[in-house]
């Protein structure tokens, strides 16, 4: 049986003390410059107005495997190398990538997401994150025009790079092409000419004669600069995204592979013309989401923060913080219980399912949640956070592994993916964060399906509308709201100010 204390620490634990120090490090430098966490602490120009620094690149792609994420992460390489401050961001609501952009930049890296925030509160991510930075990085997501509507480019990479008004770098997939490579650029640029494609990357080139062709068609004929390539370099190719390569990010043991491929691109692409093409000029906002803060309210969110439990927006996070609120990081994969001085619980989203067995172990830690959450604690659980207040969850091989057991039903893994996309969600009369009437946005991506138990559904926290649908989702009680999706707070920033109302009401109630 597991013991609940051990003498010495598991490799969990010190997996899980590495993560907390990578976090402290990154969220006590992101302090420093923000100050007191407006959106005022970024650059501001003669009318008061935050602005962004002036180089800023979208790195783009034709397609999903085109090498927009090897381009990324080793242009940020090759920048850092040379002293620069580089600032990382993801179109859409990947959290994986921005994993691998922090571990290079030593900054959080922060999604840009056009459909969940729209264009002024995406403006202002941008400029808050990009404070300090020589040069802004975005990577793109999918191909450069693919986003929430085939018909039209919200959500898409083109979108946010008109909302930034940032100039594109394209990666183009140049495998068995000569002038045909041509062709393709001159169509990006001709769907969308409000789109400033300003560079190209030729990627998976076969030999150095092969480049200098697809190089001299797509300059003649499109008028743009080929900044450089990449061979078909297979020993350098990202390992796939998956949480649960996380932990190995978080403990640089990808670093020697990052710093190979900086090399690699310091080599083959040309930075000095890179920095001219990434050059703009300020991008101005009026701030909205962070445009007020209030001081330490005495109220203390706990966050579970560990490799089983590791997407979380930072905006999310900040705005719990720019409201007054303290958030208290603790690991359930480590043993550790809920904070005795919590008022409110955020479990977020991850795979569990990769250390079930180890959740499972500690009856502690799953009595603490439970008997927190059934003692009023206002909490939101997001897909990982949900899978682990089931009664169980069970994977692949039929293996079966208890959880807390606050929601009648168990979580069966599937060997294809359940579910991904953007959700519209409504909330509901139960619903403490999201009452009916309400609206917020935010996606989905998991592998796993809910079965409740006795075949009736819970009593839902939400309706949600993806491409599939309208239908009821969730799980909530009077504190509790769980489920699959991911929100965004700055889709409906009232869902802040309603936890820490309960937050509140719940701490008066604990206290009395």
């Amino acid at each position: 049986m597991m013991s609940e204390r051990q003498s010495a620490k598991s490799p969990y634990e010190s997996e899980t003390d590495e993560l907390k120090r990578s976090d402290r490090e990154l969220r006590e430098s992101e302090r420093r410059r923000y100050g007191e966490r407006t959106a005022h602490a970024a650059i501001s120009d003669d009318a008061g107005q935050p602005h962004s620094s002036h180089r800023r690149l979208v790195i783009a792609g034709t397609g999903s495997g085109a090498g927009k994420t090897t381009v990324t992460i080793g242009i940020m390489a090759a920048l850092q190398a040379q002293g620069y401050a580089i600032q990382g961001f993801k179109c859409g609501p990947d959290y994986i990538d921005p994993t691998y952009h922090a571990a290079v930049t030593g900054r959080p890296s922060r999604n840009l997401d056009s459909w969940m925030l729209g264009p002024e509160a995406v403006k202002e991510i941008f400029i808050r994150g990009s404070d300090g930075a020589d040069i802004s990085v975005i990577e793109g997501v999918m191909g450069m025009y693919d986003g929430k509507d085939p018909l039209t480019d919200e959500g898409s990479t083109a979108h946010i790079s008109q909302i930034i008004e940032a100039p594109v770098l394209l990666v183009v997939n140049v495998q068995s092409m000569a002038r045909s490579a041509a062709a393709v650029v001159k169509g990006f640029q001709c769907l969308s000419p409000s789109v400033r494609i300003a560079g190209v990357v030729a990627n998976k080139a076969g030999s150095d004669g092969h480049y200098r062709i697809v190089k001299e068609a797509i300059e003649q004929e499109c008028g743009i600069p080929v900044v450089g390539y990449l061979k078909r370099e297979t020993e350098l190719e990202i390992p796939e995204r998956h949480l649960g390569l996380v932990p190995s990010i978080e403990r640089g043991e990808l670093r020697p592979m990052f710093d190979k491929l900086g090399a690699l691109i310091a080599e083959r692409l040309d930075l000095d013309l890179l920095m001219e093409i990434a050059a703009c000029k300020p991008l101005a906002c009026t701030p909205t989401l962070f445009a007020r803060t209030s001081r330490n309210n005495g109220i203390v969110i706990a966050v579970a923060k560990d490799p089983a439990f590791h997407f979380y927006y930072p905006e999310n996070l900040e705005l719990l913080e720019a409201h007054g609120a303290e958030c208290r990081f603790f690991s359930p994969l480590a043993g550790e219980s809920v904070p005795a001085e919590a008022d409110g619980l955020y479990i977020g989203g991850g795979f569990p399912e990769e250390f079930a067995e180890r959740l499972a172990g500690f009856e502690e830690v799953k009595a603490s949640v439970r008997e927190r959450i059934e003692s009023g604690m206002p909490t939101l659980a997001e897909c990982g956070g949900f899978m682990y207040l089931t009664e169980a969850i069970r994977d692949t091989h039929g293996n079966e592994y208890p959880m807390v057991g606050l929601i009648k039903g168990s979580v069966t893994m599937q060997p294809k993916l359940a579910a991904l996309g953007y959700r519209e969600i409504a909330g509901t009369e139960q619903n403490f964060l999201l009452g009916e009437g309400e609206a917020a946005r935010g996606h989905e991506f998991h592998y796993s399906a809910f079965q409740p138990r006795g075949g009736a559904f819970p009593s839902p926290a939400y309706t949600t509308t993806g491409r599939s649908g309208t239908k009821p989702d969730g799980f909530a009680t009077a504190n509790l709201v769980a489920g699959y999706v991911h929100f965004h707070f700055g889709s409906n920033p009232g869902m802040v100010e309603r936890w820490l109302q309960a937050c509140r009401s719940y701490k008066i109630r604990k206290n009395s």
